[in-house]
């Protein structure tokens, strides 16, 4: 497993503005739904993909049911499925969100080297077994506003990437 540097994932989470999020869940319980309310509420665009949940509003976007559906340019993709389903979604972000496409972000244990292999050829930036969540409030020394001790004791918020 490749270990990112910070700088990497500082670059990365700077390039993704709008945020193609497949796998996103209206369920508030969901891990998919904390992340995009996270991420909506630091100044990205969080484009929810779930077809089983299509045509349901979230953070103020509409859920699509496929990639194809999305109109607008991306500059991350945020894989919140299986591993095995990787290689099948990153082709079609390579059909359907090139050119723009900067990034494909794999969240925690979606692993695929395949998947990882073909956005690179894209000269994609790839990131495997993260949370964009965790890595930017860790980035931004905000982990302990979110329940994880960071040693930082403050009442200020911090700068947004």
């Amino acid at each position: 497993m490749p270990d990112y540097s910070d700088a990497f994932l500082r670059k990365v989470l700077e390039e993704g503005r709008t945020i193609a999020m497949v796998g996103a869940s209206t369920n508030p319980v969901r891990a998919s739904y904390f992340v995009a309310s996270y991420l909506t509420a630091r100044d990205r665009k969080v484009i929810p993909i779930n077809p089983k949940q299509a045509g349901q509003t979230l953070f103020g976007q509409t859920v699509l049911s496929d990639l194809s559906e999305i109109e607008e340019p991306v500059d991350m993709l945020d894989i919140f499925r299986r591993s095995e389903h990787v290689p099948a979604i990153v082709e079609a972000a390579l059909t359907h969100l090139m050119p723009g496409l900067k990034s494909v972000w794999m969240q925690f244990n979606v692993i695929s080297a395949e998947g990882a292999a073909m956005a690179e050829a894209a000269g994609l930036d790839v990131v495997m077994d993260r949370c964009p969540k965790v890595e930017y409030a860790r980035l931004m020394r905000e982990l302990g506003a979110v329940g994880i001790a960071s040693g930082v004791v403050s009442s200020r918020l911090t700068q947004k990437f």
